[in-house]
């Protein structure tokens, strides 16, 4: 079977397509992807929605926002199969993870993803699978993050202690002990890429610090960084998720508020410090005998963050994913094709002891082209 999974994560930068082939639901390789950007316009009126709460849209503008974003991954799709030279008819079936703008599992309880998908299976003509967190909240689960099982499918050994690293607008990590799906332990460790590229754009109207190399020019402040190493997300125990609703600038200034009063630079190389930090913590504490970091998401390109990360856990062989054969920009393209795959299968696609749901749960609603 030939599947696609479409990805656009909380940096908004870009949406992912990925056509993969599968058999009997086992992932076999890339077949082609594409990447391709939001219209400027959109994306500034998508960004504020998962940033801050005083955002306020009529009923109308959403339903707008939702079929513009459905567009938006079905051109995507369309445009993956051009390039690909694949015909539609010979893909089985298509993954929309949607775009996150709210994510509040524990709260009121609901994640919320746009992307109209049966819009999607329309403009594609190809059978859509979406929607894949509501069913795990509602077994009182986080519906995050869901990548770990794939995770587990792709990269788990008997031989020895690894973990994945996602380094997306929030960063996540997935740990593999041995080759068990049972001990697998998957969760958002805090912020990875969106204070970076947040403050990025304020001060400098750049959407990411290319390789980190304005962070490497600053200064670490070091009350800055305790002040935000300090929050308590960052010390309770999983399962747990987040978002940019939770971890932006607003945030930042909330626990320093003398932010703005520092040099640009030295808040940058601040931010960065965080995310590796929090990240290695989390390892510290949930992995500490790991023999191998798998980095993939578009972190893995800044090249300082690496360099940090590197640093601070030495005792550990550090790698992007394409080692293990799966370049680092389209894993979770991939997760979300093997999603679809695993729906369509009737297999459940969650693991209870990464999310907190009561029960494994077969994820996702289809939608007939």
């Amino acid at each position: 079977m030939l599947a696609i999974g479409l990805m656009s994560g909380t940096s908004m930068d870009a949406i992912d397509g990925v056509l993969c082939r599968f058999d009997n639901g086992h992932w076999q390789g890339l077949v082609a992807t594409h990447s391709q950007s939001y219209p400027a316009a959109l994306r500034e009126q998508l960004l504020p929605l998962q940033s801050r709460d005083d955002v306020r849209i009529t009923v109308t503008e959403w339903a707008a926002l939702d079929e513009a974003v459905a567009v938006c991954f079905a051109d995507t799709a369309n445009e993956l199969l051009r390039c690909a030279k694949v015909d539609r008819s010979a893909v089985g079936v298509l993954g929309s993870h949607g775009q996150t703008v709210f994510h509040d599992p524990q709260g009121i309880g609901s994640s919320l993803q746009l992307g109209n998908p049966s819009r999607i299976a329309a403009l594609t003509g190809i059978d859509t699978v979406a929607d894949f967190r509501r069913a795990d909240i509602a077994l009182g689960g986080h519906g995050a993050p869901l990548v770990p099982a794939f995770h587990h499918a792709l990269f788990a050994t008997a031989d020895e202690v690894r973990c994945v690293l996602n380094l997306g607008g929030i960063a996540n990590i997935t740990v593999l002990p041995d080759a068990s799906p049972g001990q697998v332990r998957g969760f958002d460790t805090g912020p990875g890429n969106a204070l970076m590229d947040e403050w990025s754009l304020t001060q400098q109207g750049q959407a990411l610090d290319l390789g980190g190399r304005w962070a490497a020019s600053g200064q670490c402040h070091q009350p800055l960084l305790q002040a935000l190493l300090a929050d308590p997300y960052l010390h309770r125990p999983p399962p747990k998720s987040t978002g940019r609703d939770y971890f932006n600038l607003a945030w930042a200034r909330r626990r320093f508020p003398a932010l703005d009063q520092l040099p640009a630079a030295d808040v940058q190389r601040s931010f960065c410090e965080l995310t590796a930090r929090s990240v290695i913590a989390a390892i510290a504490q949930h992995a500490p005998t790991i023999q191998r970091l798998l980095v993939c998401g578009g972190g893995a390109r800044n090249d300082f963050l690496i360099s940090l990360l590197r640093q601070l856990l030495p005792q550990a062989q550090l790698e992007t994913t394409q080692t293990q054969g799966l370049d680092e920009a389209w894993v979770e393209g991939a997760a979300f094709a093997w999603l679809a795959v695993q729906r369509l299968l009737g297999r459940p696609g969650n693991l209870p002891a990464v999310t907190g749901a009561s029960r494994a749960a077969i994820l996702g609603g289809i939608y007939r082209a």
